[in-house]
């Protein structure tokens, strides 16, 4: 009011006396809005700061992922919102390029209701200069979205298909799988149709899905992970040899991934964490 009055003629020593408040009330009132808006600014610097630091090891998060990470992680008191305008001021936003599928198919996918019971195997190949092309077999289960084996070799055969799916089954089911009734989802690629691969998966009482030709959303929760992959970790990292690129892969599934990541599909909870809540809820049940 007091600026209105100015502005309509009035000085600052007659618009104060006008509204019957001293000049120094006036002076204190602004002041503190000047330092308010100084801390609002000092405090989104912090924010950017932060997201800058994210961005950095994580260049693919989009803004709700990061406010997650914000919030949780870090106990940063922070929307979606204002994380979105700090990222969009600074130049931090991801711009999304939309891709046409060049299948249709009105087929559905088996959907888990709980862990250990839908799991699904894949794999993808990258290069490591000076080594060549190594290939990675990683097996997910689909419920709590968990890493639980995988698998980095020179050559993807039925023998490092089996040794990623040994590797879950000895970490999930120390007390042995026969009898638990899970499934195995995979495509139609020679490892997993193989006369061996399939005579142990019988053995194991481990039942198979193939996903069809022309059913691209068979296997889509493992090939998601296989991008997250190559976002979090492969496209991001150098590696020397395969020794190196193992270790830098493993320490990522374990501690990062399994344990820390915000996985939006779970409430922007880790894998791990999400197992934990389900189990506590099945024992308090």
């Amino acid at each position: 009011m007091v600026e209105k009055l100015k502005i309509e003629g009035y000085s600052k020593k007659d618009a104060c006396k006008a509204l019957n408040i001293s000049r120094s009330s006036y002076y204190s009132k602004k002041d503190r809005k000047n330092k308010q808006k100084l801390n609002k600014k000092l405090q989104d610097r912090e924010i950017v700061f932060l997201i800058k630091k994210i961005k950095a090891k994580h260049p693919f998060w989009g803004y709700r992922r990061i406010t997650a990470w914000l919030v949780i992680r870090e106990n940063v008191k922070v929307n979606h919102k204002k994380v979105y305008r700090l990222m969009k001021e600074n130049g931090l936003t991801e711009k999304i390029v939309r891709k046409k599928a060049s299948r249709k198919s009105n087929r559905s996918k088996p959907k888990a209701a709980k862990p250990y019971q839908y799991w699904g195997i894949d794999m993808t190949k990258f290069i490591i200069p000076d080594v060549g092309w190594v290939y990675l077999e990683v097996v997910l289960d689909w419920y709590t979205k968990k890493i639980v084996g995988w698998e980095l070799e020179l050559r993807s055969r039925t023998m490092e298909w089996k040794k990623a799916l040994n590797m879950a089954i000895c970490n999930e089911f120390p007390d042995g799988i026969r009898g638990k009734k899970l499934k195995l989802i995979s495509d139609n690629g020679s490892q997993p149709t193989s006369i061996s691969f399939m005579k142990e998966m019988s053995n194991l009482q481990i039942d198979q899905i193939f996903t069809s030709y022309n059913n691209p959303k068979g296997n889509a929760e493992t090939e998601r992970m296989m991008r997250t992959i190559k976002e979090e970790v492969i496209w991001l990292e150098e590696f020397n040899n395969l020794e190196d690129a193992k270790e830098k892969i493993g320490n990522w599934i374990k501690e990062d991934y399994n344990k820390k990541y915000v996985h939006s599909s779970l409430g922007y909870i880790s894998p791990v964490e999400f197992e934990k809540a389900y189990f506590e809820k099945e024992l308090a049940a």
